[in-house]
């Protein structure tokens, strides 16, 4: 029998706490009057939620006050956007700035801002930025890629001294990149929950993970949807993502995410809610213009004081709204709501018609070659990946869908064709982050990913931009386009053709295009002979005559056209390929207008 005074000094000492550590609770008009500085740099988290909460807050303390911010996220877009129109940012690194939710769009005021000078932008991937994080967080001062070479962005962001090109010292892989190490002043941060000491539980798909918070300066601004005690932590350690010892500042804030969405895992006690459709379609819309947009930062943002006069503004109808899309199967009653929209009968557009080929392309692709995954960009490159997964499936062929946030094996659901659809969640076989997607399973040692891409503009070697058109416009950056053309074994592009988009020679390279062996048009299919080639038109659609087929191409081409001395005819779209296409989209926001008839 254990002798009592040992009992006693379990009693005593031993007994696990329900609460541990100095509680760092406190206001996020507190937090943030006392940890955001001018002139710092902020990362704006997007580990599964994005920080609205704490963009809302910075604004309404600084607005009007030059505070001459850098910005670093993955991806900015309104109400984001309220950062750049206010001149509050001076410099952006990040991935993609522009619409993204439910697609992507650029946006005229960061285009505005750019143009003009107010607001530099350092452009990264969606696989090397968060690189910069890790090597900042593990205190290395670089980490090497695959990524950004032979791409605009090599040059770039070698000239301003963060990334470097040399040959491997191992001598296996030839020129190999490195990034250098980013560490920013300060991290913010939504999460689901953490305790008062800060350690922190995040919900999958994790994105860029937490190593922005981890390799700041002054660690992290945690924002939660609940404060929960430390025993609740214990109870999901699996969970937490972020230690106490990297957090700053902890503070409870519902619903601090919206209009994105948070995803409840089934865990009782966090109730997840979705995507605001509506309200961010509004947002969007009064971010295009300078004046609507400042009604909307004045109304939304600079006369809302705290999160709770926010959520009374919202109105308990919009909170169970977004509450209830989160549900497994919600999609089945918004897909009914949306019914009489979905076109019947055989007809088809040429958009139609080029999402169906790309599908066929990739399918023929999988088949000849042997790969296992797909890694789908936006718009139609996404729904031509869907509809060619869907179709492998059923002919019983091993292919999983993935998608750079996080998401692995999903099987899209209908009602929505974004990317990152807050509904495909559930059918995902693993939720994991941009690491895992982009750098192993993509770009790994065991890579057998087919890449399906879309584009702002393509030459004839198939390099791609969707970063800048100098003098011009900003586009929206990279994302994950030059990850996937720098390490994918094959890419195709889906891209509506015109010669503003079909170029001799792309101004900018986003994506090198040794990799892309196929591009898929509204006007037919081009291929390359290899690598090094020239895309030449190898296939046309039905609809026209053959003669007619080509000199349409040749007319919306920006280059001297060559054609294939046999062309491949496509057949129609096959009404399961259009029912498929068009019950993920069943808003045609890819789609486009059924009337413009093939």
């Amino acid at each position: 029998m254990l002798d009592p005074a040992y009992g006693e000094v379990i009693r005593r000492r031993l007994e696990i706490p329900l609460d541990e550590g100095t509680s760092k609770v406190t206001t996020l008009e507190e937090a943030v009057r006392r940890l955001v500085k001018p002139g710092a740099t902020l990362h704006l988290g997007t580990a599964h939620a994005r920080a609205n909460v704490h963009v809302r807050e910075v604004v309404r303390q600084w607005w009007g006050k030059n505070p001459q911010f850098t910005v670093a996220t993955v991806g900015l877009g309104s109400p984001w956007t309220a950062l750049i129109h206010g001149r509050l940012v001076r410099r952006m690194i990040t991935t993609f700035m522009g619409e993204g939710y439910p697609f992507p769009v650029p946006s005229p005021l960061i285009s505005r801002a750019v143009m003009e000078g107010r607001l530099e932008v350092q452009n990264w991937s969606m696989l090397t930025f968060p690189l910069r994080l890790l090597a900042g967080a593990m205190g290395v001062p670089f980490l090497p890629t695959r990524s950004l070479l032979a791409s605009s962005m090599e040059e770039d962001n070698a000239r301003q001294g963060d990334f470097q090109v040399a040959d491997d010292p191992f001598a296996s892989e030839g020129r190999i990149g490195y990034v250098r190490a980013l560490v920013p002043d300060l991290s913010l941060v939504h999460a689901w929950a953490a305790d008062p000491a800060g350690n922190t539980i995040i919900a999958p798909p994790m994105n860029e993970n937490l190593y922005g918070a981890m390799a700041a300066r002054h660690g992290a601004l945690v924002t939660v949807e609940k404060v929960v005690s430390s025993e609740f932590i214990r109870r999901h350690a699996p969970l937490v993502k972020l230690p106490g010892q990297y957090v700053a500042a902890v503070v409870e804030a519902p619903l601090g995410a919206h209009p994105g969405g948070m995803y409840g895992m089934n865990i009782p006690e966090l109730e997840g809610y979705a995507e605001d459709l509506e309200w961010m379609l509004e947002m969007r819309q009064a971010f295009k213009k300078a004046e609507s947009a400042e009604a909307w930062i004045k109304e939304w943002m600079l006369e809302i004081p705290t999160q709770a006069h926010y959520l009374a503004k919202l109105g308990y109808a919009k909170i169970m709204e977004v509450k209830g899309r989160a549900h497994t199967d919600a999609w089945v009653a918004e897909l009914e709501s949306l019914a009489e929209g979905l076109p019947g009968g055989p007809g088809w557009n040429p958009t139609e018609m080029m999402v169906v080929a790309a599908s066929r392309m990739l399918v023929e692709k999988v088949r000849a070659k042997g790969y296992k995954a797909f890694l789908a960009g936006v718009g139609n490159s996404n729904l031509a990946a869907w509809l060619a997964a869907c179709q492998l499936k059923q002919a019983g062929h091993d292919v999983e869908l993935m998608a750079e946030a996080g998401m692995v094996g999903d099987l899209p659901r209908p009602a929505e064709p974004f990317v990152f659809s807050f509904r495909n969640f559930p059918s995902c076989k693993m939720l994991t982050d941009i690491f895992h997607v982009m750098g192993i399973f993509m770009g790994g040692r065991q890579n057998h990913c087919l890449g399906s891409l879309a584009a702002g503009q393509i030459d004839k070697h198939g390099n791609i931009n969707s970063t800048i058109i100098p003098g011009v416009t900003y586009i929206t950056g990279s994302g994950g386009a030059n990850d996937i053309t720098s390490s994918a074994r094959d890419v195709v592009v889906t891209i509506t053709q015109s010669r503003k988009r079909f170029v001799d020679k792309v101004p900018y390279i986003t994506g090198p295009g040794g990799r892309v062996s196929t591009v898929v048009s509204d006007r037919g299919v081009y291929q390359k002979p290899d690598e090094h080639g020239e895309l030449i038109l190898a296939g046309v659609f039905p609809g026209n005559a053959e003669a007619e087929a080509v000199r349409a191409a040749k007319e919306t081409c920006g280059w001297e056209l060559k054609v294939a001395p046999t062309l491949r005819r496509f057949d129609p779209p096959e009404p399961d390929e259009l029912g498929l296409i068009r019950l993920f989209d069943p808003r045609r926001y890819f789609l486009g207008d059924l009337e413009e008839k093939a």
